[in-house]
């Protein structure tokens, strides 16, 4: 069966590390088709020149692979003589089994391309993708910063401190001077006075703090990560600090991400440079949570159901929304009741990915439409009366609006 093509001007390239080769397929006026082949290096001037020659064959459709990372510096070429290049998954784009060269791909890709098989990954404008760099980095961060911080609490506990066992957080501002002032050699009840607001009692502090064995060994170690980790803590502060102000001018849709439940400002930002806040790139939430791969698999057979494993997407994005889904099931919000009715019968880790897809159809409707999340378990008016009335009425009474009289207030 013949491929009908759709377009007359298509370029392929198969981008690789120090080469890309290109295959421009060009449909003349008397319906041949012209193919032309060329081979450009990996360097800048390269890069520039492939860009002048793609340009000049004034083309409907370029396309690549998503090759790892390689694309990125020939789409950024492309990008800056006006071409727009397509950047497809190779899943989609495979090549006939036995016929595996550099330029058959490139010619493979345009043929595809030509008669419109290919369908475009979403990339972001210039500007979010610059800031994807932070984002992506805060979280290798933050892992680094999660690993470290679990090394902390094994070496204490290899040295026989047991603070962990009466502090929920060993890293509290509490706890952490504590530990630096054992560190110091700080006589014990200066040490027990820096327990501040901690329910423990000093008389559990005490035997907590009570080493097995703190070697000079152990005294390093502890010091080396305590320093490691105040550290990563700073350069995630300014990480996050970089990442806040570049997203400056899309502040609204930031707010808007934030009246979900689950979701704080720096997750807000941290989604938004994944996914960008223009939906029409998407066309639809199913498209959107497809891209991610958060959403079921689609595998059906003879009337059967086969699997409904979720597929490869955005890892970024799939762990931030995990993330958002544990928060949102902590909260008094319809989402927790959505996760508690699916628990029962999914299970904790099926339920918060089937809470996650939930929260990315919402957040597709949020920015598509403008519009705020509302709840509709929770009276927000009620909620905040709740939590400020004792304040509002305390303040009343201190400056003479209310008095107490026979066990009630009343107006003056």
């Amino acid at each position: 069966m013949d491929i009908t093509p759709i377009h007359r001007r298509v370029v392929g390239l198969d981008v690789h590390q120090s080469k890309i080769t290109a295959c421009a397929l060009i449909e003349q006026p008397d319906g041949s088709v012209a193919v032309e082949h060329r081979e450009f290096g990996g360097f800048k001037r390269d890069r520039r020149a492939l860009a002048e020659w793609v340009r000049g064959f004034d083309p409907e459709v370029v396309v690549m692979e998503s090759t790892g990372i390689y694309w990125k510096s020939p789409y950024a070429a492309l990008e800056r003589v006006g071409v727009m290049a397509w950047v497809v998954n190779a899943r989609h784009a495979r090549n006939v089994p036995g016929r595996k060269t550099d330029l058959s791909d490139a010619q493979w890709l345009a043929t595809l391309a030509r008669a419109g098989l290919l369908r475009a990954s979403f990339i972001p404008p210039a500007e979010i993708r610059h800031l994807r760099l932070i984002a992506r980095q805060r979280q290798k961060l933050v892992g680094m910063l999660a690993a470290e911080k679990n090394r902390l609490h094994k070496v204490l506990t290899d040295a026989g401190i047991r603070l962990n066992v009466l502090v929920s957080d060993v890293h509290g501002a509490s706890a952490r001077a504590m530990i630096k002032a054992l560190l110091a050699d700080a006589p014990m009840h200066a040490i027990l006075d820096l327990a501040g607001r901690l329910r423990a009692s000093r008389e559990e502090l005490f035997e907590a703090l009570q080493p097995e064995e703190l070697s000079t060994r152990h005294r390093f170690v502890l010091n080396e990560v305590l320093a490691h980790i105040e550290y990563l803590e700073a350069m995630i502060a300014r990480f996050e600090q970089e990442l806040l102000a570049g997203l400056a001018p899309w502040e609204p849709q930031v707010c808007l991400l934030e009246t979900v439940p689950g979701i704080d400002r720096i997750g807000a930002a941290m989604l938004l440079v994944e996914i960008g806040t223009d939906m029409a790139s998407f066309g639809s939430a199913e498209r959107l949570a497809s891209w991610v791969g958060i959403c079921p698999g689609n595998h059906e057979s003879a009337g059967k159901r086969k699997s409904g494993r979720t597929r490869k997407g955005n890892a970024w994005v799939r762990r931030l929304l995990c993330e958002f889904a544990q928060a949102a099931s902590r909260t008094r919000c319809a989402l927790k009741d959505k996760f508690s009715a699916l628990s029962i019968r999914k299970g904790h880790k099926r339920s918060i990915v089937a809470l996650a897809h939930k929260l990315l159809r919402i957040v597709y409707a949020m920015l598509n439409h403008a519009a705020p999340y509302q709840d509709r378990t929770v009276d927000y008016e009620a909620l905040v009366v709740q939590r400020n009335a004792p304040r509002w009425l305390k303040m009343l009474e201190k400056h003479g609006y209310l008095m107490e009289k026979h066990g009630y207030l009343t107006a003056t």
